[in-house]
């Protein structure tokens, strides 16, 4: 039977494909096609020259979800709130949430997606304890559900004050709006985000309806048109939590599946990683259109459960990944007379300009192409052949435009600009919050990490790089490293000196009860079932909280407290061992495990190579570096033999990426086929 792991980009669609009686991991990449994401994802697969009947199961990384926020394209929303909090979207924290807009005094709020005539009032009232106040008043809910359909919404928030509390009333409005409104998307606040903070929890629940709708007619017609063609192997989706999902659960929370493809990336990261023996890690994944980087400490990437989308609070649990719009398809353009880099991308469509799809501005494919980084003569991803030629064009004109700059100069000043957005990128994660990146071994993938991997590298002052196999399309067999994975969340606030043992053991008990449940019903093993049971926890009075993994002597208050004292100061720099400790949230992780790819050494792989480096030489050619071109070797990576040595300048030629040994940089094949890279010291 066969796996298959899909990765849907804004320039390719990867796919690999894993032959599980074989042994045999098989790799292919085609474009992407941003209007329906399931052609490409279907012209893979007949690339891949599959029998449908022998696949067992197929996980997809979309970007529907994320696509359909930053462009606003989303559903119709209404919104159903309790009386007196019609507001609450529009006012917010009155914070300039959006990162940059501090000292910006041309800053816009973001509109809200729901406008404010679509913003209805309902009569009932719990308080903070979830105690009723004020009943729910049926028909003046049945008039706002009148109101709703006359308005013509596609879906509906139901977002009532301390529901996560006691979720009985919206329940019951849930009830009546579906009744009422039988074609149109209801999200209920208790099910997405059943947590304290009201606007949080509002903007998640309605993030959810504007984009369910969406992803739900995206994997209906996946499901459609793979059914059309003889597929019959369930379609799971990877989540922005680390696990996948499946298809009707992620149709019903698609806000879960924002960060759907870079975790997909991190997964494969670390299962790469684990098998080289590197636990401290920089995940570094350049596309076409962005670059998505994670830390990774000791083999458990850092996480969150509060993210910002377009300036929208995002409430969920989700892989903490920072993303910058630097990609090889950003576009190099003039601010007057300085040089910028991105964030607008050429994308699949046009593209860069060097594919000759109609593309006029230069980007960073072609800066590197006229570098002689890409080789000119061979297929793109194994499908595109490049036109050197126009990207040579583009780049003139360009440098015309800065007082006739020589090309190769600007394309190298091109790569430099995007390198420094991509390190300071990491340095967000890494130098700013108290970790030194030169602890970290940097694992370069994507189309166009390995490219950029040992510039990225030395500014950082990183001295290891890790280029796994099949690099262009880790972020889809990450996906085939993945278990399936449903949180739970229940509110708490109770301090450590007032917490009873018994009851918090009880509560978990509450949370675990359906996670098991809901995996053994998708056909999980009970012996593949695990738990992860964790406290959101905060010093008295302050504003926000730290996520702790329960200690293993279990719900024992003073180990809690430990637990609590020793991540505050490794975050922080210091604690406060003397304040009360409150509990906020209590949370559980529920997973179930999957057949996996073995990372098998190179020799098992059955690839015929040569037996000396020599004889994987494809030649020499002219690459820019420092000013000058080097006569540089290149060689195919497939023809090279384990522990096969290389010395920088060179580069490394392979379908879904190319990898550039800086000089100054050597490389070594491992067992398992990685290229390891280290600078000279």
């Amino acid at each position: 039977m066969d796996v298959i792991g899909v990765d849907v980009g804004g320039t390719f669609t990867d796919l690999i494909r894993f032959d599980e009686a074989a042994g045999r991991i098989t790799a292919t990449k085609v474009a992407s096609t941003p209007r329906n994401p399931a052609r490409a994802i279907l012209a893979g697969l007949v690339a891949l020259g599959l029998d449908p009947a022998a696949v067992r199961h197929l996980i997809h990384g979309t970007t529907v979800a994320t696509n359909t926020i930053l462009e606003r394209k989303g559903a119709r929303v209404g919104l159903v709130t309790t009386e007196g909090f019609r507001d609450v979207l529009e006012i917010g924290r009155t914070q300039r949430m959006v990162e940059g807009s501090m000292f910006n005094p041309r800053f816009v709020r973001p509109a809200p997606l729901v406008p404010r005539p679509l913003r209805f009032e309902v009569r009932e009232r719990l308080l903070h304890d979830g105690s009723v106040l004020e009943p729910l008043d049926e028909d003046n809910l049945a008039t706002v559900a009148a109101q709703l359909r006359e308005a013509g919404v596609e879906a509906v928030a139901v977002c009532f004050l301390h529901s996560y509390r006691n979720p009985a009333h919206e329940q019951r409005a849930g009830g009546a709006l579906c009744a009422a409104l039988p074609e149109a998307f209801v999200s209920l606040s208790s099910e997405v985000v059943p947590e304290y903070r009201e606007y949080e929890r509002f903007s998640t629940t309605v993030l959810n309806a504007f984009v369910s709708p969406v992803v739900q007619r995206y994997l209906a017609t996946l499901d459609g048109e793979l059914a059309d063609r003889g597929y019959t192997a369930p379609v799971f989706t990877m989540a922005s939590n680390g696990g996948i999902m499946t298809s009707e659960q992620a149709g019903r929370l698609a806000v879960s599946t924002v960060l759907s493809g870079p975790v997909g990336g991190v997964n494969g990261a670390i299962a790469v990683a684990r098998a080289a023996g590197a636990r401290h890690l920089i995940t570094y994944d350049m596309g076409g259109t962005s670059t998505d980087v994670c830390l990774v400490h000791d083999l458990a990437p850092a996480v969150t459960t509060l993210n910002l989308v377009a300036g929208f609070p995002l409430k969920v649990p989700q892989v903490e990944i920072n993303t910058v719009g630097a990609g090889g398809g950003s576009i190099a353009w003039l601010d007057g007379a300085e040089l910028q880099v991105g964030p607008r991308s050429a994308g699949a469509d046009p593209g860069p300009v060097c594919y000759g799809l109609g593309g006029t501005e230069p980007t960073v494919t072609d800066a590197n192409l006229v570098l002689g980084r890409i080789a000119p003569d061979r297929l793109l991803g194994g499908v595109l052949r490049l036109r050197p030629a126009l990207a040579t064009e583009s780049l003139r004109a360009l440098a015309q435009r800065l007082g006739g700059l020589d090309p190769h100069y600007l394309a190298d000043g091109i790569v430099r600009l995007t390198v420094a957005r991509m390190t300071s990128s990491i340095r967000e994660i890494s130098v700013e919050r108290g970790y030194d990146p030169r602890d970290f071994v940097l694992v370069a993938f994507g189309g166009a990490g390995p490219m950029h991997a040992t510039q990225v590298a030395q500014e950082l002052g990183t001295a290891r790089i890790l280029i796994p196999r099949y690099p262009g399309n880790l972020s889809a067999l990450g996906l085939l490293t993945s278990d399936l994975r449903y949180d739970y969340v229940r509110a708490y606030l109770e301090t450590l000196n007032a917490l009873r043992p018994d009851d918090l053991a009880a509560r978990f008990a509450e949370l675990e009860a359906p996670g098991r449940r809901q995996l053994l019903a998708g056909g999980v093993a009970q012996e593949d079932v695990y738990l992860a049971r964790s406290l959101d926890l905060r010093y008295l009075g302050q504003g926000f909280e730290l996520n702790v993994a329960l200690p293993e002597v279990g719900c024992d208050p003073e180990a809690i407290r430990q637990a609590f004292h020793a991540r505050y100061l490794a975050t922080y720099g210091r604690s406060s061992p003397e304040e009360e400790v409150q509990v906020v949230n209590l949370r559980l992780a529920a997973f179930g495990r999957v057949p996996k790819p073995p990372f098998q050494p190179l020799a098992a792989d059955g690839r015929a190579r040569v037996a000396r480096l020599d004889g994987a030489c494809l030649g020499l050619r002219p690459v820019y570096f420092g000013g000058r071109f080097w006569d540089t070797p290149t060689y195919e990576r497939d023809l090279l033999p384990g522990g096969a040595r290389l010395e920088g300048p060179a580069i490394v030629e392979e379908t879904g990426a190319t990898t550039v040994v800086a000089p100054g940089w050597r490389g070594e094949v491992d067992e398992f086929g990685n290229l390891a890279l280290t600078v000279d010291s």
